[in-house]
């Protein structure tokens, strides 16, 4: 896997639209932005199209943000919605891969066919089991729903950082939500592992970011 050269002590100081502009003098600085989000963004790439390709994405995502830095907007403070928005654009271009992760997951949790549906729901009280469950019902979604529910449910994204991450009005956010989280309980037998509240809190104007 590639990666980025390793952020220096100095890196440490300031918000990230500061790092960011100073690494358009002193390339060494970007590092810093690596090394405060690279963990959340290899999660989420890795619900999206697995482990093993996540670290390739990961790599690639980071490569992509540091050669596009000097569009970032520097009136945003904090750098990780315009890091979801590179790496949901990356994920995209690698649907197939997602699906067949979906898939095998899927064929995963269906492989108990002894168990009966209201077995398996009730199962999710484990952590495997609920993956499991999960993985299924996120296979039968849109990709689009799929984006929104995952970077509100796991990244814990607001509507607005969501909005911002993938380019699309906050009303289409809430209306991607709403329509993944039905056909997710109707899918799971109306269980919904995801708990998520229908307004998540708004994150302070200080800490959305524009994807660029």
């Amino acid at each position: 896997m590639r990666r980025p050269l390793r952020a220096g002590p100095r890196a440490r100081d300031g918000d990230d639209a500061t790092v960011i502009s100073r690494s358009l003098h002193d390339p060494e600085w970007f590092t810093e932005i690596f090394r405060r989000h690279a963990g959340h963004i290899h999660r989420y790439l890795g619900s999206r199209v697995g482990p093993q390709e996540a670290d390739d994405l990961l790599a690639e995502a980071f490569l992509t943000a540091f050669r596009k830095r000097d569009r970032y907007d520097t009136a945003r403070p904090n750098a990780r919605p315009w890091l979801y928005g590179i790496a949901a654009n990356l994920a995209a271009m690698h649907a197939r891969d997602e699906e067949r992760a979906y898939r095998l997951q899927r064929a995963a949790a269906g492989r108990a066919d002894d168990e009966s549906h209201a077995d398996r729901v009730a199962a999710e009280v484990t952590a495997q089991a609920a993956r499991d469950v999960l993985a299924a019902g996120l296979a039968a979604l849109a990709p689009g729903d799929r984006d929104v529910l995952l970077l509100i449910a796991q990244e814990e994204l607001t509507y607005e950082q969501v909005a911002i991450a993938l380019e699309i009005p906050v009303g289409t956010v809430r209306s991607r939500l709403h329509r993944a989280r039905s056909r997710l309980r109707e899918a799971l037998g109306g269980a919904d592992p995801t708990r998520i509240d229908e307004e998540p809190a708004t994150a302070p104007p200080e800490e959305t970011n524009r994807h660029g």
